[in-house]
This record gives structure tokens, sequence and C-alpha cells, in this order.
């Protein structure tokens, strides 16, 4: 909160100071030009230089919103409005010798004009602004010079202009990288939380699945274990919609649900109600062996640890045929977190031919590799199937 507000005091402070800059030179160049005045009888035309300078003012000391169409329409009247001013002053009968100013202020509106237009403009109308306004500053010499002196005062402003809108594009190409940055951000974001969509659903829908189907089998001999079927069932329904309703809200609109969580649900230290559930259903039993303190570890190392778990107890549910037992076994070193998920089911898993794989462990290698770990699932020696996952617990221990 304290950064925003401190952005927008720092802009008023500059709107301030800016605004008292072209009042000094506007009244600079009201002094000199009343001075000619007397001796050219061009007050008038004075009179509309500075006008014109406090037009230039209003148009871009005000805060414009990022691709602004009245922006480079508004720049292109301006230089007309100066353009036209010009020509009058040019044309208008003066005493020999008489030479009217152009002015300070007028100069630095057109140029702060153009900056701005460069910067936020319209794409379709900013360049026709840019390139009005530094047309009206390349001839404003002409209210007071000719032949050289106008040659050289001219190239001088067309420097200025060059540089001015260089300055006002480059800032505009470092907003809209900045912004493509986030962009792609938020679509990692929202491709992660799609994953994390996938493990969530899939893993309850499962168990909701086999309880339902235990239930069936077990309604005539025990009605009771019924009752605590559908209550598990009725819970984990619960989960899976809250779940649902949190990840798809965000994945359709990231605005839409600012107070969601912005990283996964869980962690290694959730591990034990997970299990629990697992173990609802008799068979298989997923037991869990730690080797070591799973406090203190990186969120995004533990997150990753408890989707490998969830996926691999997922795929034991659906995939492994005659399963009895499975085994989670994490094992914490100095730099790593090894997961290791085995059960003593079918070997074959998933389809033969490679790069037909699930989206679950295409996902989970992409998570796993994300934080610089490795991960590998396939046959065990002795049969069944093994998920192993080695994450990294500092940065720089990745190999």
């Amino acid at each position: 909160m304290t950064t925003p507000r401190l952005g927008h005091v720092w802009f008023r402070l500059g709107q301030l100071a800016a605004l008292a800059l072209m009042a000094l030179l506007g009244l600079f160049d009201l002094y000199v030009g009343l001075i000619r005045g007397r001796e050219s009888s061009n007050s008038m035309l004075t009179l509309l230089g500075v006008a014109m300078a406090v037009a230039t003012a209003i148009v871009w000391l005000p805060a414009h919103p990022q691709g602004s169409r009245r922006l480079p329409r508004a720049a292109l009247v301006l230089a007309a409005a100066s353009v036209v001013l010009t020509l009058v002053v040019r044309m208008a009968d003066r005493p020999a010798g008489s030479a009217a100013s152009w002015g300070f202020a007028e100069t630095c509106g057109l140029l702060g004009v153009l900056f701005v237009v460069a910067r936020r403009g319209a794409a379709r109308w900013a360049l026709a602004g840019v390139l009005g306004c530094a047309a009206a500053l390349v001839v404003l010499p002409m209210r007071s010079t000719t032949g050289s002196g106008y040659v050289i005062a001219g190239l001088f402003l067309a420097l200025c202009a060059a540089a001015t809108s260089a300055g006002g594009t480059y800032l505009r190409l470092l907003d809209s990288g900045r912004q493509r940055a986030m962009a792609g951000v938020r679509a990692e974001q929202r491709a992660e939380f799609a994953r994390d969509l996938h493990d969530f659903i899939a893993h309850h829908v499962t168990g909701i699945v086999v309880q339902a189907q235990g239930a069936r089998f077990v309604a005539e001999q025990d009605p009771q274990r019924v009752i605590l079927a559908l209550e598990q069932i009725e819970r984990a329904g619960a989960e899976t919609m809250t779940s649902m309703r949190r990840m798809v809200g965000i994945l359709r609109d990231p605005q839409a649900a600012p107070d969601a969580p912005l990283a996964p649900l869980a962690g290694v230290a959730d591990l034990t109600p997970l299990l629990a559930r697992f173990n609802s259903a008799p068979t298989p039993v997923a037991r869990l062996h730690v080797d070591g303190t799973l406090e203190d570890i990186p969120v995004e190392v533990s997150t990753s640890g408890y989707r490998v778990i969830m996926e691999a107890l997922t795929n034991v549910r659906q995939h492994a045929s005659g399963a009895r037992w499975v085994d989670v076994s994490l094992r914490r070193t100095p730099d790593w977190l090894l997961v290791r998920v085995t059960d003593d089911g079918a070997a074959q898993r998933v389809p033969g031919q490679r790069g037909h794989h699930g989206y679950g462990l295409v996902g989970l290698t992409e998570r796993v590799r994300a934080v610089g770990g490795r991960f590998s699932a396939g046959p065990g020696i002795d049969g069944g199937w093994v998920v192993d996952a080695a994450l990294p617990l500092r940065q720089g221990v990745a190999g």
C-alpha cells in the first residue's frame, strides 16, 4: 500500500514542478514579448504564444492512460494551432528591424506533449501526433529569424524533438515489455493452477468412486459402514467442489478472486490426512515413512513433494491392479528432499508408446524440474511401480 501512494505523491510533485517551470517561462516570454511589442505592435501575438504554452501544459501535465486516443488528437490540434500562429506571426506587418520572439514556454510545452504522446498515445494516432508536434517545433524559429539562423535553430529543435520522442518511445517499450512479462507470469500461474486442478480433483474424485464402490459391496453386511462411507464421500465431494470453484475462478479471471491463494494448497506437512483419506478404502494400504524433519522446507519444495505423492496415490487407485500396499517415503538430507512412492501392483501402468503418458506425470515432471529437481517413474526391480523425486532444498545444488 505504501509504494503506490508514494509514487502518486512523487507524480504530483513532478506536476507541480513542471507547472512552476512553465509559469516562469511563460512570464519571461510575456516580459520579453511586451518589451518588443512596444516597438513592433505585436503584443497580441505575444499573448497568443503564451496562451499556446498554457494549452500545451493542459494537455501534457495530467496523467494519461496507456493507449489514450484523445492525447494524440489533442496534440494534432495543438500542433496545427502552433503552425497557424507561426504563419500569422511571420506574415504580420512589422516595422523594419523589429522581431517577434518565439516562446520558450511554448517550445517546452510542445516537447512535453511530444514526449507524452510517444509514451502514452494510442498506436494508430501516436505517430501522427509526434510528427505534428515535431513539425510545429521545427517551424517555431520562423517567428523571429530567417536564413542561416532559422536553419540552425530548426535543426536544434529537430534534434530535441527526435531525442524527446526516442525517450518516450523507449519508456513505452519498457512498459510494453513489463506488461508482456506480467501477462506471461499470469499465464504460467494459470497453467500451474490447471495442473493443480487435475491433481486435486482427480485424487478426490477417485477416492469418491472407490468409496462408493466399497459402500455398495458392504451395504448388506454392515449398514453402519455405509453411513461412514457416505459421510466421507460427502466430505471429499465438498472439498472437491471448493477446490474446483477456487481453481476455475482463477483460471477464468485472475482479478475475479484477488484473495485466493497464489500458491498450492498443501505441503508435505499435510501428508497424514492425505494418507488417512487414501486408507479409507480397504486396499491398498498406504504407509508413511519419514526420515528427518519436515519443518522449514521451502514452500515450493514442500508443495511439489505433496503433489508428487498425491499424483502417485491417485495413479495407484486408477492403475495398480491387485496392489495391496503403498509405501510413501520422505528423506531429508542437507541439500535434498527425496520422495519415493512404491507399490506392489502391476508394473504396466501407462500406454506403451512413449509420449502418451497422462497429463499428471507430465505435469509432475514439469513441476519438479521447475524447482531444479529430478523426477522419474517406472517399473520397480522387484515389480510394482516406483515414483522418485529429488527436490533441492537450496539453490545451486540441483544438477
